[in-house]
């Protein structure tokens, strides 16, 4: 092998063990089961999703609109909205403390917290 295959092969490696560093970082298990709806930078709900039964509630926006959220297994996401790309809805389940579900029409996010900021 040339000395250029060989870095080559090398630097290939470390990009690939530097997106799997990133990946387990990114998907990581929230520390907590606290969870903030902020709206406009306001807390509009805060709750721990391990007491929580399960439901589903809308939070209308300030200026028209609404986001649908369901509560369910412990679990929580925006299920139904009416904005015009439905990106929070496709975020799918809240899962981590790095990355959280927002709405950007409503101004609306969804995030793991801290219990001590309840």
């Amino acid at each position: 092998m040339t000395k250029s295959v060989k870095v080559l092969l090398v630097s290939v490696l470390l990009l690939f063990i530097g997106s799997v560093i990133a990946v387990i970082i990114i998907v990581r298990k929230p520390k907590g089961t606290y969870v903030e709806i902020v709206q406009n930078n306001e807390i509009i709900y805060s709750f721990d999703l391990s007491e929580e039964k399960n439901r589903t509630f809308r939070i209308a926006g300030q200026q028209g609109g609404w986001n649908e959220v369901r509560i369910e297994d412990g679990k929580i996401s925006i299920t139904d909205a009416d904005c015009p790309d439905h990106t929070c809805v496709k975020a799918g389940v809240l899962r981590s403390e790095n990355i959280p579900i927002v709405c950007l029409p409503h101004k609306l996010v969804i995030r793991f917290a801290d219990k001590e900021q309840k």
